[in-house]
């Protein structure tokens, strides 16, 4: 019982002429949301960005040397590719 086609048929690829044997996505070299951070940010999104980039730490040793704490990481942690801001 066969469950897929040994064969390929090339699909032509949107906007251009020539044949390739898959499709491009051309929505991967696009901003998430539609816009790109400006280079002069207001006040607001800077104090915002700022914010996010000191809670974006890992907790420091002694806190984590301490008897009682449960607390191994943060949680909260982001990544800058993975996790968006959203502003």
């Amino acid at each position: 019982m066969r469950l897929y086609s040994t064969t390929v048929k090339p699909l032509t690829s949107e906007g251009s002429g020539c044949k390739l044997p898959f499709r491009i996505n051309r929505s991967y070299h696009r901003p998430l949301h539609g816009s790109i951070m400006p280079s002069q940010k207001t006040f607001r999104t800077k104090r915002i960005l700022a914010k996010a980039a000191r809670q974006n730490r890992p907790l420091p040793q002694w806190f984590r040397l301490k008897t009682d704490s449960k607390i191994q990481y943060n949680a909260k942690r982001r990544h800058w590719r993975r996790t968006k801001l959203n502003i």
